[in-house]
């Protein structure tokens, strides 16, 4: 079995308050922002004819889209984002970038300033 990951990142705002409804003064209910980290993993049990998952400049292309989509925006704001947990934000990183790479197998999404990570991995 081979992987092949790469990295980025991104800077965003939101907010999660329809998540702590009910709780006025959360922390999370307020607009802030965060310095994410999203590592795209692709999976294949063989080689493509040029000897590679996919090429890592095909992959980078992809990365570059997803970055433009999310960098420096509020994320709340983007369709099918509107509650932009850490989970809900891999998972719509990794259907917004399927089509581009089918032998996509997971989105890990980290926050390292607070030491939080996800991870979204296709469906067997």
């Amino acid at each position: 079995m081979f992987e092949q990951s790469y990295t980025f990142t991104f800077e965003a705002a939101h907010d999660l308050a329809e998540n702590v409804r009910g709780e006025a003064d959360h922390p999370y209910s307020r607009i802030h922002g965060h310095s994410f980290v999203v590592t795209l993993t692709l999976r294949a049990e063989k080689l493509a004819p040029e000897g590679w998952i996919i090429d890592f400049a095909r992959l980078k292309a992809i990365c570059a889209r997803l970055h433009g989509q999310l960098d420096h925006r509020l994320l709340n704001a983007i369709p099918g984002l509107e509650r932009p947990t850490l989970e809900n934000t891999a998972a719509w990183i990794f259907a917004a970038a399927i089509a581009d790479a089918p032998a996509l197998y997971k989105v890990e999404l980290a926050r390292p300033s607070l030491n939080e990570r996800v991870a979204f991995c296709a469906g067997n």
